[in-house]
C-alpha cells in the first residue's frame, strides 16, 4: 500500500513550468455561469471591450482552473504519497496582478510551500505562480496571478 500521508520531503519543491493553457471565451462564460458571476464583462465582448479589456474577462476564481492543472503534477506524483480520495480542500487564496481574459496563454510554476504532519493528518500548502506564456516559448512573461491552496490529507486512522 502507498504511504498513508504525504512525504514531508516535498516541502520546498518547485515543479517545472506547465504547458500553456489557452484561455477560451466560452470557458470563461461557462465558468462565470457556473459560479453565478453575472457581470456582463464575463459574457459579452462588447461590454468587456467597452470597459477596456481586450475580450471577456474571467471571474477572479477562474484562476483555480489553471492552478489545478499545475497542482496535478504534485498530486499525481507517486513519490509524493498523496491518496487524493483522502484530500479535503481547506482554503484557496487568489492574488491577481492583472485580470485573466479570453485569448490569454498562461503557464504556471507550482511550489509546494509546506507539508506538515499532525497525528493522522497532513496540511499541504501549494502556491501556483501564473504567468503569461512567452510567445517564443522562452521564460514566462508577465506575472498574472498567484493561487495559494491549503489541503488536508487524512491518514488511514482518521
Amino acid at each position: 500500500m502507498a504511504n498513508t500521508l504525504p512525504d514531508t520531503g516535498f516541502a520546498g519543491r518547485e515543479y517545472p513550468v506547465t504547458e500553456p493553457y489557452s484561455v477560451g471565451r466560452e470557458k470563461i462564460r461557462e465558468f462565470a455561469a457556473s459560479v453565478g458571476a453575472m457581470h456582463p464583462a464575463h459574457h459579452d465582448t462588447v461590454v468587456a471591450r467597452g470597459l477596456g479589456y481586450p475580450d471577456v474577462v474571467a471571474p477572479p476564481t477562474f484562476a483555480v482552473v489553471i492552478a489545478q492543472r499545475a497542482e496535478s503534477q504534485y498530486v499525481a506524483d507517486p513519490a509524493a504519497g498523496i491518496d487524493f480520495s483522502r484530500v479535503v480542500h481547506a482554503d484557496e487564496q487568489f492574488t491577481h496582478h492583472r485580470p485573466i481574459v479570453a485569448g490569454d496563454e498562461l503557464v504556471t510554476v507550482l511550489h509546494v510551500d509546506s507539508v506538515t504532519q499532525r497525528a493522522s493528518i497532513s496540511m499541504v500548502t501549494t502556491r501556483c505562480e501564473v504567468f503569461a506564456a512567452a510567445p517564443d516559448g522562452g521564460a514566462p512573461g508577465e506575472h498574472v496571478a498567484t493561487v495559494t491552496s491549503s489541503l488536508v490529507v487524512r491518514g488511514e486512522d482518521s
